[in-house]
């Protein structure tokens, strides 16, 4: 399953004191996703505080978006922990309807990257469903195990996290050039906080796709700088960039976790009643969502003035 385009990573929405998992609102959530147009979608990942949750809600957050997505797009679900607790939500994804599989970095635990490769061996061996290798912290792959991995049917690709785009470079042009019957339709998948920072770096080596945890809560600004990544329209990023994602970046370097805090920020800041974050990650605090909401009001002002260019343009 080799995805292109954007991608989307839908958050959980709590209850206001964060002791439950609201359905209602996480299935709204996963409409308004779908609508934007991502070509898959990654639910209970990282943007989605997978560590922050119970088996039991984690099993109904897929199913629900499985149903939302009624086919539409592709549901992909976090997977993670040890090797057995991954293996049981693997499971679960699977009885709950997903297509396929996030596998995140084992818990706690350094290894080799022959040793990543045998915990995804392992995990793959519990259900037939597609998956995607996540690259970062303490899972780092080299050329040799991203060859390896194309040993095992299941894995369709790996997301990276570490922003080493030599490395990745390493990856690609090894499983590329490899010869392996499998290696034209593994993926690559740029996993990068805030990737369109980095999107024209990646694309250049061959990776399609990317994640957009803008889309979660501005999806028109997401929407139209993708457009301008496959227009190549050097202008409109710019401006995007200028006006909304560098400024993005910075506040949310400010605090560790605000990768997610501010997302669910943007989100309340539009309307929808996503709750807080659960620990150990932090809320945004009330200065820096000031400082969000108008970091957001210029993207979409920006949004708005490219739109009033191309028409002009086109008169």
């Amino acid at each position: 399953m080799r995805l292109k385009g954007l991608l989307s990573f839908p958050l959980t929405p709590f209850t206001a004191d964060g002791d439950a998992v609201d359905d209602d609102v996480f299935a709204e959530h996963v409409e308004a996703q779908i609508a934007a147009g991502p070509s898959g979608l990654f639910v209970a990942c990282g943007t989605g505080e997978f560590t922050a949750l119970g088996r039991g809600e984690y099993a109904a957050l897929v199913a629900t978006a499985v149903r939302v997505a009624a086919g539409r797009v592709p549901v992909f679900a976090g997977a993670g922990g040890g090797p057995q607790l991954a293996r049981e939500f693997a499971v679960a994804a699977a009885d709950a309807g997903a297509d396929g599989l996030l596998l995140l970095p084992p818990y706690l635990v350094t290894s080799t990257p022959h040793g990543l490769v045998g915990h995804v061996r392992h995990v793959a061996a519990a259900t037939p469903l597609p998956i995607a290798v996540y690259q970062r912290a303490n899972a780092i792959l080299d050329p040799a195990a991203a060859v390896e991995l194309l040993d095992v049917p299941t894995v369709a690709g790996i997301k990276d996290g570490r922003g080493d785009v030599d490395a990745m470079l390493r990856l690609v042009t090894a499983v590329r050039t490899s010869g392996h019957p499998r290696a034209a339709e593994f993926g690559f998948l740029n996993g990068l906080p805030t990737a369109e920072l980095s999107v024209k770096a990646y694309e250049a080596i061959g990776v399609e796709s990317y994640s957009s945890a803008v889309l979660c809560f501005a999806p028109e600004i997401a929407t139209r700088f993708y457009r301008a990544v496959r227009a190549d329209d050097e202008h409109a990023m710019s401006t995007l960039l200028a006006t909304f994602y560098l400024p993005l970046v910075a506040l949310r370097d400010k605090v560790p976790g605000y990768a997610v805090a501010l997302v669910k920020a943007g989100a309340r800041l539009r309307g929808l009643n996503v709750g807080p974050v659960r620990p150990p990650l932090v809320d945004a605090t009330p200065q820096h969502v000031d400082e969000l909401a108008a970091i957001l009001a210029a993207g979409l002002a920006a949004v708005q003035s490219l739109s009033s260019e191309s028409a002009t343009a086109a008169r």
